[in-house]
């Protein structure tokens, strides 16, 4: 590109005279505008972390502490040391260098201090062990009782004043590990109604067995590592679900976010890609500086932050397969044999991909963030650019789309050094990666279903070789203003994503606005550098692995089955008036719903969240109980009416116990998995893990809250807010069931499956879904009521 250039800071020729130098002033401006932000951003860091690691102290407390325990002291005469400089004057001479007064000063700040550390690590214990109560999950909705009314209180009195998103990270209680009878015992009860009476009594020995033999001794260890470490789920579960997978994380485990459904700011894709850039930034800045306010449920239990760390400037890099599941000796584990995570602290720049060319794009010039309108004016430099992709460039992305090996193959041997190391380096350290899609995706009134459909696979998996599939995250912008995100899975749940994402929708249309042309606001820079074009020296056998992948990737894409439909007969308002959870609500519509599609019932997964607990990622609620199937089987026989609200009465609540037991750390499926994990290293067979870890979620579902309500003005624009995401089908034969709850009045459904599947079809099931969730609803008789 012509705006592609480099400033260089000095140039210096030798003549018969001496050495000519010339400096540039602008490039060493720019260099000393860069090294100021970077000490900025580490002090800020440091601050940070004082703050932080004092928590719920402060330096106003330590003040108050310090002056109150040293007036005191001067009040009643008394030495404030406690005699502790008589006795450091033993042994140091002290008195030579310091009067007597000086030794009190010094002497009460120690002594101060010391006593502030206490009140702080006292706090820290009182909040821990508070926070260890979940009693007040299990209030009847509606009312508070004074146990939880007097426990709130201390929570909040303990709690401190303005903390930053780390503040309780050293607060929260460690993830308990529940007992392997328990579990056992809502093992079998989760698959009574999935199994025959002959098969479930050969369940229910081999669980006894195990209860009784291996059970223990695996727990032993268990138990060991959750006093040593501080969750002891999340490595493994990171390490063993996600990165040690061999299979495409394309559809398999990425996920994708939605744009406002009704709203379109702009047509301009270069606006909307400045006013969404910029917006991200910010937010970076903020989390960088731990000004995000920590996610607190009923605004006063705090819910842990450790997934946030890794949003931004972080790869998933693909290792190289050794051929075992799971290692047989510790070191084994600091070889390069399986994925991990590359992170930076800290990336200036971005990557932009369009039309088969990749772009890095600096996010800083003059010592500060680039605003709206000028980030604009770079992706406009990228799509007026006519350049023809290099060989191989193209497709390049379509390497992290399929199978992890020839992937963790062809990065060793062909982007290893030179230029291909230099331009994967811009990839992998950049902050995040930007597609400009040359594709136009948008809520179509007059063809909704296929317009729809047709978004989400854009956002699911695009062309197969338009996403960088390995970042943390990637936003795409449509050639229409239209953009979504996605998202690589292993770094952190969907909430997290969610997070960020309500907070661009949030700014771009009502904060940073557009022009009336559709432009960001703002004017263009006279002397920004454009952006610079990565170069490729990709070989032809790099070039048939891409193939390679690609072939792998497309027949992965091209069997995905995805139907998005909003649903506005009702929302949550009408659900609430039936005093019902509306989550539970919708999970028994997709019992009914499923039963109704496929005439029978299923293990079923519905993710819920353990951030409750230190590093706390997800449980799984197991959806299918018998209480819902009695009910489904009592509307499929059609008995009265007073019948089947009571029974869904019953299964509600019991799904709503159950996912109370999952928030809390008494689900069972990662204490099973991890059970599973210690029996591998200790080179132990058990036919009741196998067996239990093996059966397929034919079932997938997940809710997309919605986090910072504040945001929103919901209730005059109930359109200004997304319409939620998806992801693929877990099973070939199964669902993928995600739902986003807008409003009062409308809840998205976002529907997967396989083509190739003869069981399965997204439309079919959407249908039985809607048709469940009006059936429900008539029980109710909410009509009759108000006349």
């Amino acid at each position: 590109m012509a705006e592609a250039h480099q400033a260089v800071a000095f140039q210096f020729t030798v003549t018969p005279d001496g050495i000519d130098l010339h400096l540039c002033h602008e490039a060493l401006r720019q260099v000393y505008l860069s090294g100021l932000h970077s000490w900025k951003k580490r002090f800020i860091r440091f601050k940070n972390g004082v703050m932080t690691g004092v928590y719920p102290g402060s330096p106003a407390g330590f003040m108050v502490v310090v002056v109150s325990y040293m007036s005191y002291n001067k009040y009643r005469q008394l030495d404030p040391s406690l005699g502790l400089i008589a006795k450091l004057g033993q042994h140091i001479p002290i008195s030579q260098y310091m009067s007597t007064d000086s030794q009190k000063i010094v002497g009460g700040v120690l002594v101060g201090t010391g006593l502030w550390v206490t009140i702080i690590m006292i706090m820290r214990n009182v909040l821990k062990s508070l926070l260890s109560w979940h009693g007040w999950m299990y209030a009847n909705h509606g009312s508070v009782s004074w146990t939880t009314r007097i426990w709130m209180l201390l929570v909040k009195v303990f709690s401190g004043r303005k903390p930053m998103l780390y503040s309780f990270q050293n607060s929260l209680p460690r993830l308990p590990v529940p007992s392997v009878k328990d579990t056992c015992k809502r093992y079998l009860e989760s698959v009574r109604p999935l199994m025959e009476d002959e098969q479930y009594e050969r369940m229910k020995g081999l669980a006894k067995d195990f209860e009784k033999n291996l059970g223990p001794r695996l727990q032993w260890y268990l138990k060991l590592k959750s006093w040593w470490a501080s969750n002891y789920v999340s490595d493994w579960w990171e390490e063993y679900i996600y990165l040690r997978g061999r299979g495409p994380i394309m559809v398999n485990s990425n996920y994708y976010a939605m744009d406002f459904l009704y709203v379109f700011p702009t047509s301009i894709q270069a606006a909307r890609a400045g006013n969404a850039i910029h917006a991200i930034m910010l937010y970076r800045r903020k989390l960088d500086r731990a000004q995000i306010k920590p996610l607190m449920l009923l605004h006063t239990i705090p819910m842990c932050s450790a997934q946030y760390e890794r949003m931004f400037n972080t790869t998933r890099v693909p290792g190289v397969d050794t051929g075992r599941v799971f290692p047989l000796a510790i070191c084994e584990r600091f070889l390069d044999i399986t994925s991990f995570h590359s992170h930076m602290n800290e990336s200036k720049h971005i990557v932009v991909y369009h039309k088969g060319r990749f772009y890095k794009v600096w996010m800083f010039y003059d010592g500060r963030l680039l605003l709206p309108r000028e980030i604009e004016q770079q992706m406009e430099r990228i799509l007026a650019d006519q350049s023809e992709p290099l060989p191989g460039e193209e497709r390049l992305a379509a390497l992290t789309a399929g199978d992890r090996t020839p992937w963790a193959n062809a990065r060793e041997t062909y982007f290893g050094r030179g230029k291909n190391k230099q331009s994967l380096d811009a990839i992998e350290k950049a902050a995040f990666v930007v597609t400009l899609d040359d594709t136009e995706q948008r809520y179509d009134e007059a063809n909704p279903v296929k317009s729809l459909d047709s978004y989400a696979k854009s956002l699911l998996h695009g062309k197969c070789y338009d996403r960088w599939f390995d970042k943390s995250f990637n936003l795409i912008v449509f050639k229409n203003g239209t953009m979504g995100l996605n998202a690589e899975h292993s770094w952190a749940d969907a909430p997290i994503i969610g997070h960020l994402w309500e907070h661009v929708l949030s700014m771009d249309p009502v904060r940073l606005g557009y022009t009336e042309e559709g432009h960001c606001c703002g004017q263009p820079h006279p002397n920004l550098p454009g952006p610079q074009r990565l170069q490729w020296d990709i070989s032809a056998e790099c070039i048939e692995v891409i193939d390679s992948s690609l072939a792998v990737a497309r027949v992965l894409a091209d069997d995905v089955d995805s139907h998005i439909f909003p649903f506005s007969d009702f929302g949550k308002g009408l659900i609430k008036k039936c005093r019902t959870s509306p989550d539970a609500f919708i999970q028994i519509a997709l019992q009914l719903a499923h039963y109704r599609d496929k005439g029978k019932f299923c293990l079923t997964y519905e993710a819920s969240m353990t951030r409750l607990f230190r590093e706390g990622r997800t449980e799984t609620v197991r959806s299918c109980t018998v209480e819902t199937c009695a009910f489904v089987r009592a509307m499929i026989r059609d008995e009265t009416r007073e019948e089947r609200l009571k029974l869904l009465k019953v299964a509600a609540e019991k799904h709503q116990n159950m996912y109370r037991l999952a928030m809390t750390g008494e689900g069972i499926d990662r204490h099973l998995f991890c059970l599973y994990v210690v029996s591998k290293y200790l080179g132990e067979d058990s036919a009741f893990l196998k067996e239990v870890l093996s059966e397929p979620w034919r079932l997938s579902t997940s809710q997309t809250p919605l986090q910072q309500v504040e945001l929103f003005d919901l209730v005059r624009h109930p359109e200004y807010v997304s319409s939620g995401g998806g992801f693929g089908p877990v099973a070939d034969d199964g669902y993928g069931v995600s739902y986003i709850i807008v409003g009062e009045n409308l809840i998205n459904f976002h529907i997967s499956s396989k083509h190739s599947s003869p069981e399965t079809d997204s439309h079919r099931f959407g249908a039985n879904i809607r048709q469940s969730m009006l059936d429900i609803l008539d029980l109710f008789q909410l009509d009759k009521k108000t006349k």
